[in-house]
């Protein structure tokens, strides 16, 4: 299945709305326009692996340059619309991009990257002259290209622990664009996403991220409709529902936490009836707030676990889930292995590193060193997660490994303690880091976002650690609380903790 196939059976079912303004793009639209993208890369002088950049907001749009690139063999590169022009010109520079395609959303930074890219050529969507997107799109015809072939997304890891690396997929073994692809048949068997074109998706976070440009990509295949907001908002994601007759949708725990934290009246008022299918991913969400979640929409909510890497994926149903808490389900594509820090298979129950085993794997792009840290020596991939399986094969995930504090020689997980800190009804959201200090090595530190920053305080502060003297052990208690109006987090809900690490470390550095 293919929105080829789609546009020439279905041409004027909706393929994209938007979900605050309405403006709708059918498939038969989307097909022309993915054409003459494709037409336009070719008349650039893009060859199958070459590769462009794309630094823009939620819009339509978006899907013009996926399709296109999808079809004329191109390398597409997202660009969080959250990174600053030097991190933007990195990228632009280790990718080796052709082309950057932005809008006047990014008037601000886009001086400075000019000029650490001077060559680069420029196109920009509500831009004027010569670099008016639009204008070279109306320019293409509208049929095929001559030679397609598949191209990909070659996705920048998020930089939460250092400088972004670029993951690089294997090609496609069948250079044909309309050849099946795993994720279909995930979506098919593992998360019950029907193929009929009655899916309607609401994709509330940004498209430059994984998950969002895989799952769209892969309702668009099953023929669905995408609802994409333009920017996350709690009560307008419940409404978008109500409205679109929304079937499914994909989140991150962070979503459920600010719609949680909604007033009953706000959370009851719309009609969530259409909503069949509701899967979570991108960081492990705490248990109470998955089990509220079951609670109000019912046992819809469906949770995997992956990366940006697709090295492999467990998924959980709500069923299974309510059966084993915390867990993130059991491996649907890939082989689980937990290894020890001598790469020995552990045990059930036991915590080690998380790996897959799978015969299709990607490398990070010019970093053969990245690439050899995260492999085993006999052949498995991790994503750097902490975890366990059970008995049963349910993966739990404990933390990333990066993310360890070791405070008196002790190691500490600090997920487990955010976990218990935006369960609080005046805790909006946390991030739990360890700082450098001279008797422990480190210290336990929890960033603290209080619902109302009026309450931020010492008053708030002993509330919170009376909270959580009966949950945690006193060596994971946070030595400090630093309350703050908002926290380093991506709109795709991965918390930047480096930032936090490297300003307390500054501090210390400041205050020897």
């Amino acid at each position: 299945m293919h929105p080829i196939q789609h546009a020439q059976t279905r041409p004027d079912d909706p393929a994209v709305i938007m979900a605050g303004s309405g403006v709708t793009i059918t498939f038969g639209e989307m097909e022309a326009e993915a054409n003459r993208f494709a037409h336009l890369l070719r008349a650039r002088g893009f060859k199958p692996d070459d590769a462009f950049a794309v630094l823009l907001e939620n819009r339509i749009e978006y899907f013009t340059l996926i399709w296109g690139s999808q079809r004329a063999g191109t390398l597409l590169v997202p660009i969080s619309t959250r990174l600053t022009a030097p991190e933007i010109a990195y990228i632009l520079h280790d990718s080796e991009a052709k082309l950057l395609i932005t809008s006047r959303a990014f008037a601000g930074v886009m001086p400075a990257v000019r000029a650490a890219c001077p060559d680069l050529p420029v196109l920009v969507m509500d831009g004027s002259g010569e670099e008016d997107f639009a204008a070279a799109l109306a320019d293409q015809p509208a049929t095929p290209i001559v030679d397609q072939s598949a191209g990909v997304v070659m996705l920048y890891s998020s930089g939460t622990t250092g400088r972004p690396k670029g993951i690089r997929p294997k090609p496609p073994e069948d250079p044909d664009p309309q050849a099946p692809v795993p994720l279909v048949a995930l979506a098919s068997f593992g998360a019950g996403m029907p193929g009929d074109g009655s899916m309607i998706y609401l994709s509330p976070a940004p498209l430059y991220h994984a998950a969002p440009i895989g799952w769209c990509s892969t309702v668009h295949r099953l023929g669905g409709t995408i609802v994409v907001m333009e920017k996350f908002d709690p009560e307008a994601a419940l409404a978008a529902i109500e409205k679109y007759r929304v079937t499914d949708s994909q989140w991150v725990p962070t979503h459920f936490v600010r719609m949680l934290k909604l007033p009953p009246e706000i959370r009851t008022k719309y009609d969530l009836s259409s909503h069949q299918r509701a899967l979570h991913a991108a960081a492990p969400c705490p248990v109470e707030i998955k089990r509220e979640m079951i609670e109000w929409w019912g046992p819809i909510v469906n949770e995997y676990y992956a990366g940006s890497e697709s090295i492999g994926m467990t998924m959980v149903r709500s069923p299974d889930w309510l059966a084993h808490p915390g867990t993130v389900g059991r491996a649907i594509y890939g082989k689980l292995h937990i290894c020890g820090p001598d790469g020995e298979e552990l045990p059930a129950g036991q915590d080690g590193l998380i790996y897959f085993e799978n015969e299709i794997l990607p490398s990070y792009h010019k970093d053969p060193e990245k690439t050899a840290e995260a492999m085993h020596p006999k052949g498995w991939m991790t994503l750097g997660d902490i975890g366990h399986v059970d008995e049963e094969g349910f993966l739990y995930l404990t933390d990333r490994k990066s993310h360890m504090i070791i405070s008196g020689g002790v190691n500490i997980y600090p997920q487990e303690i955010e976990n218990l800190l935006v369960t609080h009804d005046k805790v909006m959201d946390a991030a739990v880091i360890g700082a450098p200090d001279p008797d422990l090595g480190e210290k336990v530190v929890a960033v603290v976002q209080p619902v109302d920053m009026a309450e931020a305080g010492e008053a708030l502060e002993q509330e919170l650690r009376a909270f959580l003297e009966p949950q945690l052990a006193r060596i994971k208690m946070p030595r400090l609380f630093d309350f703050r109006p908002d926290l380093p987090r991506e709109a795709n809900g991965k918390l930047y903790k480096r930032e936090l690490r490297d300003e307390y470390a500054a501090k210390a550095k400041e205050n020897a």
